[in-house]
């Protein structure tokens, strides 16, 4: 049921970013920060519902495939930009940081535990918005594409995030600091990768 429940959820985020895209709702890259920001969501539903580390790895191997696919044959339009520059797979890390995070924490502590929900929300919604925000509102450049706008917005949602479901503040600062300097100088969508495998790495720490 969960796994089903997974297949409905993420499948339902990709339909409606498309239809949004289809209807001038949303742009190319309003359509594919809206599957980034809500497909991330379900680490909320693997948190609730999964108590078996195979079972919580299929949908995100899965998707690994389907977003490789995707990648190579254009399956998803919504998905997928229609410029790249290099090898832009971004939309392939995203599924494996999920797979790798959840299985970690199922290995380490038999269950799902905040430490992935923190993971992973920080790529989710940090990452996600950081970009948003970058381009909406033009600010100075740091490296590359990045701006400060975009890297504020990264570091003070995480601290948000951290703030929800953390106690430890000098934790919460740490990770705020880390997430948005890999963010930064990540190449262009390995961060879907970088962020919340640095961040897992430093909750087990701090």
């Amino acid at each position: 049921m969960a796994v089903f429940l997974s297949y409905l959820f993420v499948f339902g985020i990709i339909g409606l970013s498309t239809l949004l895209q289809k209807y001038r709702v949303l742009d190319d890259e309003g359509a594919r920060k809206f599957i980034h920001i809500g497909v991330g969501n379900w680490i909320i539903i693997a948190y609730f519902t999964f108590d078996n580390v195979w079972m919580a790895a299929i949908p995100p191997l899965t998707f690994v495939v389907i977003n490789f696919l995707s990648y190579r044959f254009h399956l998803f339009q919504a998905m997928e930009r229609k410029e790249r520059s290099g090898n832009d797979l971004g939309t392939v890390y995203f599924p494996l940081s999920l797979f790798f995070v959840v299985a970690a924490d199922f290995l380490q502590f038999d269950a799902l535990t905040t430490r992935a929900l923190v993971a992973i929300l920080i790529m989710t919604y940090g990452d996600g918005l950081s970009a948003v925000v970058g381009m909406r509102f033009k600010s100075m450049t740091l490296h590359r594409n990045k701006t400060l706008f975009g890297s504020l917005t990264m570091c003070i949602v995480t601290i948000i995030i951290g703030v929800i479901l953390l106690e430890n503040i000098l934790a919460i600062l740490v990770i705020a600091v880390a997430a948005t300097a890999v963010e930064l100088f990540s190449p262009r969508g390995f961060d879907n990768l970088t962020v919340p495998l640095v961040s897992y790495l430093l909750l087990l720490i701090v």
